[in-house]
């Protein structure tokens, strides 16, 4: 079983990043998975699913800069700066290659990451990608996120309004700009790596319509659909979700 993750600080490109990593006591018996975070909040509600992947795989989750535990940069990255820092971080780690786990903005981020470095990249995971393109504006986003908050567990309310605490609402907003800013519907056709679309039927935020749409613009596509699963499935439904993430990594398709 995964004991607690190690945690540092890693230095690259002038900025810092507070990272945590999970190492299986035994020989891991895949890849080096990387689990990056969403908008606002920062690895912390990463880690029941790095937990249990941790029993595996190498697991890395680091907090992008300005949220979590990593310090605050002078203004906030882009999506494409998110994607480069990253790139030079796991260079810096001496990892060749990992599969990238995204959740929300994450996917956004892993997305540009395997089309501007896409060596680094075995596989991807998208868990709840945005932004739908159908909708596309930052009320309709927010009107969706509080419906989809009141589905996910009480504690995760916490442990987000901590982190939006201390990532404060001038660089939340910004990110958020930058989201909406990007299509990943023009990215998703051009990542050739096997990416793995995750939908939960209670995620208020990515429509089914959206996640179905978002599996068959990859070439190498699939999609799993979590009954039950909500937006943050990573904390809310995270054994469902690292079931689903190690049938994909064996190469099976799971049927729930």
């Amino acid at each position: 079983m995964a004991g607690n993750p190690q945690s540092h600080l890693v230095r690259v490109n002038g900025m810092t990043l507070y990272t945590r990593a999970w190492v299986p006591s035994g020989t891991p018996a895949g890849p080096v998975v990387i689990l990056v975070h969403g908008l606002i909040v920062s690895s912390r509600y990463l880690q029941p699913t790095a937990r249990l992947l941790a029993n595996d795989y190498r697991v890395y989750t680091p907090d992008m800069p300005g949220f979590g535990r990593s310090p605050r940069p002078d203004r906030t990255l882009s999506l494409a700066e998110q994607a480069d820092l990253l790139a030079a971080w796991v260079e810096t780690l001496g990892i060749a290659q990992a599969v990238w786990l995204g959740n929300s903005l994450g996917c956004q981020v892993v997305a540009t990451i395997a089309l501007r470095h896409p060596r680094q990249v075995e596989r991807a995971i998208l868990v709840g990608p945005t932004v739908d393109p159908e909708r596309h504006t930052m009320h309709e986003q927010l009107v969706r996120l509080a419906l989809t908050l009141a589905l996910e567990r009480p504690r995760l309310w916490l442990v987000a309004l901590r982190d939006l605490w201390d990532a404060g609402l001038r660089q939340s907003f910004r990110a958020a700009h930058y989201a909406l800013m990007d299509h990943i519907e023009q990215k998703l056709p051009l990542i050739q790596v096997p990416t793995l679309v995750v939908h939960g039927t209670h995620d208020l935020l990515v429509s089914r319509c959206w996640a179905e749409t978002a599996a068959r613009l990859l070439p190498a596509g699939q999609l799993v659909v979590i009954p039950g699963g909500t937006h943050a499935m990573n904390y809310s439904r995270p054994r469902a979700l690292a079931q689903v993430v190690r049938a994909f990594l064996q190469e099976k398709r799971m049927v729930l």
